[in-house]
């Protein structure tokens, strides 16, 4: 990790966050009444202590979008591509040529997402994106992939506007990010990059239960 970190923790990245977002959609006049109401969706697991305090700032419902990379069986550091638990698939540019590594990966990774959204089901409140401001979240970008096809996901639901949000990113990734959103929110974009967790004080492992937590307190807040 970097011997002075970008971040703290999650919590301090989230809360830094949350004030970037909230001045954007001040700016831009998407607090008048009238305007398209936000939804925040965090990439499970990591995302999620990142997004609490933008949803707690806005307001608005905590989702999720649950996405695993697609990874070789006989070398699982290397990404083919990403898919979600609905089943929306991107791939490198390089697709595999191989058929079976690349059916095998991706069966294994869409049952990893389903089995995770399985266990989120319980907390998350299943709003709809469609003509909404859908935010979506995570701790950091390394190589877009998760981020790329759950922001694929959100848009077949058809929101009035996708903005992705996060407080870490490779700087030749923003514009990337730009084509997959509406607006990209990026806080930090140090180079050399290497892992999003070199740039936190403090980045444990996220548990499905601290997720759990995090998804029923914002329910329980706006209810």
């Amino acid at each position: 990790m970097f011997s002075n970190p970008l971040f703290d923790n999650r919590a301090d990245a989230g809360e830094r966050l949350a004030a970037a977002v909230f001045a954007e959609i001040e700016k831009l006049n998407l607090t008048a009444p009238e305007a398209v109401k936000p939804i925040v969706y965090a990439l499970p697991r990591g995302g999620l202590p990142i997004a609490v305090p933008i949803a707690r700032l806005l307001g608005c419902p905590l989702d999720v979008v649950v996405a695993k990379k697609i990874t070789r069986p006989d070398n699982p550091e290397y990404a083919l591509g990403a898919v979600t638990a609905d089943g929306h698939v991107i791939w490198q540019k390089q697709k595999p040529r191989n058929f079976r590594f690349q059916n095998l990966g991706l069966q294994q990774a869409q049952d990893k997402a389903q089995s995770l959204l399985a266990d989120l089901d319980p907390g998350c409140p299943n709003v709809s994106a469609a003509g909404a401001l859908a935010i979506l979240v995570d701790d950091g970008i390394a190589t877009g992939m998760t981020m790329a096809v759950a922001a694929k996901a959100l848009r077949a639901q058809q929101p009035a506007a996708l903005w992705i949000c996060v407080p870490v990113a490779p700087e030749d990734l923003l514009e990337f990010l730009e084509e997959m959103s509406d607006r990209a929110i990026v806080l930090e974009t140090p180079d050399p990059f290497y892992s999003v967790s070199r740039f936190y004080g403090e980045f444990p492992q996220v548990e499905t239960e601290e997720v759990l937590m995090c998804l029923r307190q914002q329910s329980e807040w706006r209810s």
